[in-house]
């Protein structure tokens, strides 16, 4: 009987070792997860601030208007075609 004991309450404690031990790896790994989202969203975020450094020089904002093919009022648009 005191061995069944025995077994009983080694067998309580390793229960009571496992379950925390499981829910830190689960825990690690999901952190390791969110370290690399968060380097891709810093990564993104500086291109970003980057992209609205280079559309804060002057002229800027005008050249990528008319590279999406924007006109200035009253200028008068022309579609060349057949170059190939």
């Amino acid at each position: 009987m005191g061995r069944w004991a025995l077994i009983g309450v080694f067998a309580l404690v390793l229960y009571l070792y496992i379950g925390p031990a499981v829910s830190w790896v689960k825990t690690y790994r999901e952190a390791g997860r969110q370290r690399s989202q968060v380097a891709e969203l810093r990564a993104e975020n500086q291109r970003l601030k980057d992209r609205k450094a280079e559309l804060s020089a002057p002229g800027a904002l005008e050249r990528e208007a008319r590279r999406l093919g924007m006109v200035k009022a009253g200028e008068r648009a022309y579609i060349i075609t057949g170059l190939k």
